[in-house]
């Protein structure tokens, strides 16, 4: 009879299937409509998402007995990827727009339009702002330095873990410059939407947005409840040579796992290849009518 550990192994497995089976199906449609560049390959970066932190995830599952700093560096590689699809799903949301900060492009019809900052940004910048390319760029860099301090910081804290340095002011110390640098990131998709949100109607801005964010909620929360039910004793061992903390992180990876496959499949409604494949089939009938 199979126990609880290879039942959770093979489910866990299934799951990775599901959620790369889902994944790969998406990205193929994107490349065989490969129409817009610019904007699918920041979707490409996207969809990876997915299965790169169900990857991750069960690896942490079949070595559950790794070290703090084995299941650090897994969760850094998970946290630093969130950085790059949130600077990704920024440039996404430009080249619907036609903006080309590198190129100097602003459209017109949209150059001028106020910007509103809120408490505590108005402590270092003006409250209202003109839409211009200086505004843009600074968007830009607010949310691309994430992409730089989370791996930053991931190495120092590995280093110091490795070392056995890491007493609790050190990791308050991370955090609170993390959480600063992922609210300025955030702030600024949240600014960018709120200007352009007509103009992003079209394109599912929402949906797209809380994909990301939601693997990053659920992956956050779900490690707070779990925090909650090891204080409680809810959550314990049975065996003295498996502490509590390596099952609690055994269960947060198999529930990223499971979720996964959920987010794989929501993924195919926010970033699906429709748009694309319409574009592909109106330049099909274009050159046809031509010949």
């Amino acid at each position: 009879m199979a126990n609880p550990a290879q039942i959770t192994l093979t489910g866990s497995t299934f799951c990775v299937m599901l959620t790369l089976h889902f994944s790969v199906q998406l990205l193929s449609e994107h490349l065989f409509c490969w129409k817009k560049p610019k904007e699918q390959k920041a979707i490409l970066v996207i969809i990876l998402m997915a299965p790169l932190y169900a990857i991750d995830s069960y690896v942490g599952l079949i070595d559950f007995q790794g070290s703090k700093a084995f299941f650090m560096f897994l969760d850094s590689i998970k946290e630093c990827y969130e950085a790059l699809v949130i600077a990704k799903f920024l440039a996404l949301l430009y080249s619907y727009l036609n903006i080309s900060i590198s190129k100097n492009i602003v459209p017109d019809e949209i150059k001028g339009r106020e910007i509103h900052h809120s408490f505590p940004m108005t402590l270092f910048v003006p409250r209202s702002v003109r839409l211009n390319h200086h505004t843009l760029k600074l968007l830009k860099y607010w949310t691309w330095q994430f992409v730089v301090v989370r791996p930053v910081c991931s190495i120092l804290m590995i280093s110091l873990q490795l070392i056995g340095v890491y007493p609790s002011w050190v990791s308050w110390t991370f955090t609170i410059i993390l959480n600063i640098s992922v609210s300025l990131a955030l702030y600024s998709l949240v600014i960018f939407y709120h200007v352009f949100d007509k103009e992003l109607a079209p394109h599912k801005p929402l949906a797209k947005f809380l994909c990301i964010k939601g693997i990053v909620f659920f992956c956050f929360w779900q490690g707070i409840v779990l925090d909650i039910l090891v204080a409680l004793k809810i959550i314990r061992s049975h065996h003295k040579w498996l502490d509590v903390e390596h099952i609690e992180e055994a269960l947060q990876n198999m529930l990223v796992c499971v979720e996964m496959v959920f987010f794989s499949i929501v993924q195919k409604y926010a970033y699906g290849a429709e748009p694309y494949r319409d574009d592909a089939i109106s330049t099909a009938k274009r050159d046809k009518k031509t010949e």
